[in-house]
């Protein structure tokens, strides 16, 4: 695996901009919060326990409780990558991420994000 340096990076420090994209085009934090509790497992408290304790993305994805078994279902680009084709597991998990965040941006209704 590769050492990229979003892997480092702290999950409470990137949060506030996938909330920030989402509201400028009309969505909610609540929203946001439904989409990474769905891909990871997590209830709203450990999400929040996550983020206070200023987590990597690293630790914050290896201590999800159940990565969702739909989330081979994410495809399309993000940052320039098939996010299907991506060969790192946990780079792929991140861009999986970023890829449910940018579709609710775009206003994909909730039922098709999650993948239901």
């Amino acid at each position: 695996m590769e050492n990229h340096k979003i892997f480092k990076m702290a999950f409470a420090s990137v949060y506030p901009h996938y909330v920030a994209k989402a509201e400028r085009k009309g969505r909610t934090k609540d929203e946001v919060d439904e989409i990474i509790c769905w891909l990871t497992g997590y209830d709203l408290t450990g999400l929040r326990n996550q983020i206070d304790l200023k987590k990597d993305f690293e630790s914050f994805f290896a201590e999800s409780p159940s990565y969702h078994p739909n989330a081979s279902q994410i495809t399309g680009v993000i940052c320039g990558y098939r996010v299907e084709e991506i060969a790192d597991p946990l780079m792929q998990k991140i861009r999986q991420l970023d890829k449910l965040i940018d579709e609710l941006a775009k206003g994909k209704k909730m039922e098709k994000i999650l993948r239901t």
